[in-house]
Parts: C-alpha cells; sequence; structure tokens
C-alpha cells in the first residue's frame, strides 16, 4: 500500500508529469488500483511486486513532487491463511 502525499498540495504537477512520462515503472512492479481525496491531498495506490527495491525504484522517480508511505500489506485471505 502507497499512500502519497502530495507536496505543497501540488497534484497538478503530478497529474502534469503522469500526462508527460506515465508511471515511470519498473519491469516487475504492478499497478493495481489508486483512489484520491477530493482535496488532492493524498493518493492510496495499491501496487504488487516480489522485491520491495522496485517500490524505491520507481518512488524515486517522483520523489521531488510526492512524499511516501510504503507499507507491506496482506490481502485478506493471506492473514486468514496464516492464522489458521
Amino acid at each position: 500500500m502507497v499512500i502519497e502525499h502530495y507536496r505543497d498540495h501540488n497534484a497538478r504537477a503530478v497529474y502534469q508529469r503522469f500526462r508527460e512520462k506515465g508511471r515511470m515503472m519498473p519491469e516487475g512492479l504492478s499497478y493495481v488500483a489508486s483512489w484520491v481525496e477530493p482535496s488532492f491531498n493524498r493518493c492510496f495506490q495499491v501496487m504488487e511486486c516480489d522485491d520491495e527495491a522496485l517500490i524505491k525504484e520507481w518512488s524515486q522517480n517522483w520523489d521531488d513532487l510526492i512524499d511516501f508511505e510504503i507499507t507491506r500489506v496482506l490481502t485478506s485471505a493471506e492473514a486468514a491463511a496464516l492464522n489458521e
């Protein structure tokens, strides 16, 4: 789970770069879905990969515009299976 905090509340700069360059993700990192606050202060994204270094590599492409919170999460089914 990735929570993006737009620096200076400047979503416009983030969306402009996205239009120009796309997500700029390394091979092996997959975008699943995202939700943005109506205030455009934060974006919540679900990303998938087997190597956490890929998320760090991706976030470096955006860290001049975004402060990131990156948390490893499990699906509910995965969590249930681990607690049987």
